[in-house]
């Protein structure tokens, strides 16, 4: 008996087509969210607005190319904020709460394996994180900007950052309540907002608390945007090694102890 055009042929769909079409489905998901926007997008961009045109506090504007604007310095601290914004503190909330209301349990279900989904979710990060960029940039630009450096290192820097932040804040989400999930996410972004070296200098705390704070994920990708875009480094080997660190721990952790329901 010949096969007909239309015979089925039950299984599950190749990896990378199940990974593509998750990673779609959570984009769109992220990008109809208005409070997940607002976190993402507009609070990134008003505060890069608000330090670069009013003097609230005094930041190292010296560039590789001499004295420059505040906006020099506030720029890639924004830009690690925005990074850090949407992989933890956005994707923590809303993955503690599709696992809280089912959905997870539902995808444990399917034949999308675990590690899969984990990433998804950091690929459609990557895609919001493109829109920040590029529309805190033209910002940035607009308020006087002059980065320098290499592109590549920024975009390395970018991904490890994401990566880092990915896995840690799935950690967060899969291992805790919901509603702890969405308490912890939104205090570690205020805390790290004043301590990471996004707005303040780490130079303007204690030396052993700068010794702390620059171990830190947000630390080591805001000094190291900062080596790149306002000093002209080619390749920032320290911060890119803290990221890797946190990023191998964050997502092995995450993969480990995440739990689905």
């Amino acid at each position: 008996m010949s096969t007909g055009t239309y015979t089925p042929r039950p299984g599950a769909a190749p990896l990378l087509r199940m990974i593509t079409a998750q990673t779609l489905f959570e984009t769109k998901m992220l990008l109809r969210n208005g409070e997940q926007l607002l976190l993402t997008v507009i609070i990134p961009a008003l505060l890069l607005v608000l330090f670069s045109a009013v003097d609230i506090i005094t930041v190292p504007v010296e560039t590789a190319g001499g004295s420059g604007e505040a906006v020099d310095f506030l720029a890639p601290g924004i830009l690690a904020l925005a990074v850090m914004s949407t992989a933890f503190t956005g994707q923590a909330i809303a993955t503690g709460f599709e696992r809280r209301y089912g959905v997870l349990k539902l995808l444990c279900t399917s034949p999308l394996p675990r590690w899969a989904l984990m990433t998804a979710k950091t690929l459609s990060v990557l895609v919001t994180e493109v829109l920040q960029v590029v529309l805190l940039t033209v910002i940035a630009f607009g308020l006087g900007w002059s980065p320098h450096g290499s592109p590549f290192s920024v975009l390395l820097l970018l991904v490890l950052g994401t990566a880092a932040f990915s896995g840690l804040g799935l950690l967060m989400a899969g291992t805790l309540k919901a509603e702890a999930t969405l308490a912890a996410a939104n205090l570690v972004f205020l805390l790290l907002l004043v301590g990471g070296g996004v707005i303040v200098p780490l130079d303007k705390f204690p030396d052993a608390a700068q010794a702390v704070l620059g171990l830190l994920p947000i630390s080591a990708l805001s000094d190291g945007l900062r080596d790149v875009l306002q000093h002209g480094a080619a390749v920032p080997w320290g911060a890119l090694g803290i990221l890797s660190v946190w990023a191998v721990l964050g997502l092995g952790a995450a993969a480990r102890f995440f739990r689905w329901e």
